[in-house]
């Protein structure tokens, strides 16, 4: 996977993907206390964080938006989109829970609340593994380089925005 934004040779939207995701799934927890009868600031801590999710989900897709800028119409190239929409989803559907929410005095969850979540989770899984496929391929190309150069480390700068190799 040829990334323009890169940290040590790395691309870096997968990584960033990783705290929406954890933030998103922490929020499906504090919400699943508060409509199992926890304490109601379990629902407000749950809708903060959804909100501290979307936030990075926003950054993530920004991340994922400078990588699709230039890159090429091959099977990678389509698993960044897949990948991002995917992503995208996941986020939509925590954002239409958290408009939701935002007018309600406590702003906890319900139970209909708590299933969009869980079927947000499930399309952010999909995510997860598409990541991982992107980062194997990166990985397998990275082993495949000409030079013994590319299997050692990264000479240069360690964090870049550089234009994808053709």
């Amino acid at each position: 996977m040829e990334s323009r934004l890169r940290v040590h040779g790395h691309p870096i939207q997968p990584m960033l993907v990783t705290f929406p995701f954890g933030l998103f799934v922490s929020a499906v927890v504090f919400d699943l206390a508060d409509v199992a009868g926890g304490p109601a600031f379990l629902g407000e801590v749950g809708y903060w964080t959804s909100v501290a999710a979307l936030f990075a989900a926003g950054l993530s897709t920004v991340a994922g938006m400078v990588d699709l800028w230039d890159a090429t119409g091959d099977r990678t190239h389509r698993t960044k989109i897949t990948f991002n929409l995917v992503n995208v989803a996941m986020a939509a559907l925590f954002l239409l829970t958290c408009l939701i929410r935002s007018h309600s005095p406590q702003r906890g969850a319900t139970g209909a609340m708590l299933a969009a979540e869980l079927v947000a989770l499930g399309v952010g899984g999909v995510g997860v593994w598409l990541g991982a496929r992107l980062m194997r391929q990166f990985e397998s190309a990275r082993a495949e380089a000409d030079t013994l150069d590319a299997l050692g480390g990264v000479a240069g700068p360690t964090v870049e925005i550089a234009r994808p190799r053709a």
